[in-house]
């Protein structure tokens, strides 16, 4: 099942982030959401909502990789579930349990709590896998980020 790699669209890849700090690297993920920018003042609002979230507890898993997403739903903002995936080369300093600078983000955001949750879970699922953690950061194009993506959702599915 390619549940991911279908949320995960070439425009809402950014595989050259440039903040030098979380709020920084935040706002050109929310960027990247184009359902945010149908509204004055939707941009500001995910954003705010991102970073009351990190406020409360960091969304860094560790290995350099976060999962920004909102502590709510944001049915408001939002009618589809959204994944955004942005790389940053030199990382920046999330608060990570392991201390280490986040260079992957996956920006999630959902209409509702079910979907949000299955994002969380698989997401957390497939970035055991050591070969796309490692073609995440080293890959050159975005259809090369959403071929990995594919392909790990494929070796890591659950079976039946």
């Amino acid at each position: 099942m390619s549940y991911l790699s279908e949320l995960l669209r070439l425009e809402q890849i950014q595989l050259d982030l440039r903040g030098a700090d979380k709020a920084g690297v935040l706002k050109e993920l929310v960027d990247l959401v184009p359902e945010t920018r149908k509204e004055p003042g939707h941009q500001e609002l995910f954003l705010h909502a991102l970073l009351e979230r990190e406020r409360l507890h960091t969304t860094a898993i560790g290995d350099g990789i976060a999962l920004p997403h909102a502590r709510n739903p944001m049915g408001g903002l939002l009618k589809r579930s959204v994944l955004v995936f942005g790389r940053h080369a030199a990382g920046v300093p999330f608060g990570a349990i392991d201390n280490k600078p986040v260079q992957m983000l996956f920006l999630i955001a959902s209409p509702n709590l079910t979907d949000h949750l299955a994002m969380l879970s698989r997401l957390s699922r497939v970035l055991r896998d050591l070969k796309l953690r490692n073609a995440l950061l080293g890959v050159k194009s975005s259809q090369e980020i959403l071929s990995a993506m594919e392909e790990a959702e494929k070796r890591t599915a659950k079976p039946g």
